[in-house]
């Protein structure tokens, strides 16, 4: 009678273990901006791109618009185990203690998509990905979303036009500088915090690429955009490396050509996103929209590009020349 009541009960267990197996593997996938972003669109690929090449073994649970974490919190928590994926702004590894991300940030620095994907997706872009190991974080691939341009409730037609403004950027040294060397005022803010303190004046403008600034609905309380495109926002998307050098060999192979695709289409879809949303802020009717001359976007780069030299302690100059060497960039001919 023991014996039978055993093997019922290891039966049942056995039954009770094989029905757990079958349970996908849930990864929380936490990120701050809109759906309908490129990198929120991004996000909503790879998960279904994961559910498709797994045959359904991994769900990709996405959490969009801060709804889990804000910003300033996400990297901690992604540290602790609380979510799993993130796709945080390059900006964002600099308080980690990794600052040569940092170069990413610096003004100017990428001429076009094709310099910037030179060093993203070559070895540059490898040895920076590499280096988030030891925090226990390991790197998948970067995402684009955009260039940068300045937006404010006054013309901006040369630096002088942003001076003394309150100027709203993410936590980061560099932008920091960047901001100084217009002489505005730098003014460190959470990406969900934004719109209401345009809103109430608390800041007077910001940077942004545009998909950023029209899903965010900030063009609705800043008067005038202008196409300075002086800076680039990108993400890299990054795990808990614990969580996932744990997963299966084959799972892990699996979301490793899913992130492949994703980053394909992620992409591919930054600048049609950014030039639609830029339509979409002109024909909205509530802010104008300025397109530099060449002559004046070079005032701008006299003026922001001294920030690299000024920075090089901070990030790295190997870092910085490699990135130059990538791209074929000479901060001596302005």
């Amino acid at each position: 009678m023991k014996v039978s009541k055993l093997l019922v009960g290891l039966f049942a267990c056995a039954v009770s273990l094989g029905a757990y197996a079958q349970q996908p593997i849930v990864i929380k996938f936490s990120h701050v901006v809109a759906n309908d972003t490129p990198k929120g669109k991004a996000a909503d690929f790879f998960a279904q791109k994961a559910a498709e090449l797994t045959k359904g073994k991994v769900k990709v649970e996405v959490y969009a618009n801060s709804t889990l974490y804000k910003d300033k919190e996400e990297m901690e928590a992604l540290q602790l185990g609380a979510v799993h994926m993130l796709a945080p702004s390059l900006a964002k590894f600099g308080p980690l203690g990794v600052r040569d991300f940092e170069v990413f940030d610096l003004p100017f620095i990428f001429g076009s998509y094709a310099d910037l994907h030179t060093v993203t997706t070559g070895p540059v872009g490898k040895q920076l990905l590499a280096k988030l190991e030891p925090k226990g974080i390991s790197g998948l691939a970067f995402w684009d979303n955009g260039f940068k341009s300045f937006s404010a409730n006054s013309p901006i037609k040369t630096p002088d036009d942003l001076k003394g403004k309150k100027l709203r950027i993410q936590s980061s040294k560099v932008l920091e500088e960047q901001i100084r060397a217009l002489r505005a005022m730098p003014q460190v803010m959470a990406f969900s915090e934004v719109y209401q303190a345009l809103q109430t004046g608390v800041v007077d403008g910001t940077e942004n690429p545009i998909s950023n600034l029209y899903t965010q609905k900030m063009h609705e309380v800043q008067k005038h955009l202008t196409l300075t495109e002086h800076g680039y926002l990108g993400y890299a998307v990054i795990v808990n490396k614990k969580f996932w050098d744990g997963l299966p060999a084959d799972i892990r192979k699996q979301l490793d050509e899913a992130m492949v695709q994703a980053t394909r289409y992620a992409n591919q879809i930054a600048k049609v996103e950014n030039d639609a949303a830029l339509e979409n802020v002109r024909k909205s009717g509530k802010t104008q929209v300025y397109t530099p001359t060449a002559e004046e976007r070079a005032v701008f780069k006299k003026a922001l590009v001294p920030v690299h030299k000024k920075m090089e302690s901070r990030i790295g100059k190997e870092t910085i020349d490699a990135v130059y060497k990538a791209t074929g960039f000479n901060p001596n001919k302005l």
